[in-house]
């Protein structure tokens, strides 16, 4: 895609004011990266699907697998990366492992983000 095919300013003037707020209300590097990171890993529709899956109720890995038609060695990965960022949490039932949302924030960004594509 070329510049002309993009819209932008037909003249360079800086707005010292505008730039000021905006650089003062940036996140810091760290964070925007950590935050870059997060969004990717919404960038999966399994992992979407998993997180959907856990909206109503905590659920073994067997039960994940069975209701999502997906193999178990498949949502264990997902699971172990959703779990690295944050999102899921796991306790051991005897031999199982169940999996839940780790807090409302989870629900919140799933929910928002569904509502925002509904529109």
């Amino acid at each position: 895609m070329a510049l002309a095919d993009v819209e932008h300013c037909e003249e360079t003037c800086v707005h010292n004011d505008v730039v000021s707020v905006v650089r003062a209300q940036l996140p810091d590097e760290d964070e925007m990266y950590d935050l870059a990171e997060l969004f990717k890993v919404f960038g999966d529709s399994s992992r979407i699907k998993i997180l959907f899956a856990l909206f109503s109720n905590e659920i073994c890995v067997c039960d994940l697998a069975e209701s999502l038609g997906m193999t178990q060695s498949a949502v264990s990965h997902q699971l172990k990366i959703l779990k690295t960022a944050g999102l899921v949490k796991a306790r051991r039932d005897g031999k199982q492992m169940i999996y839940s949302l780790a807090d409302d924030h989870v629900r919140t960004i799933m929910g928002q983000g569904k509502e925002h594509i509904e529109e």
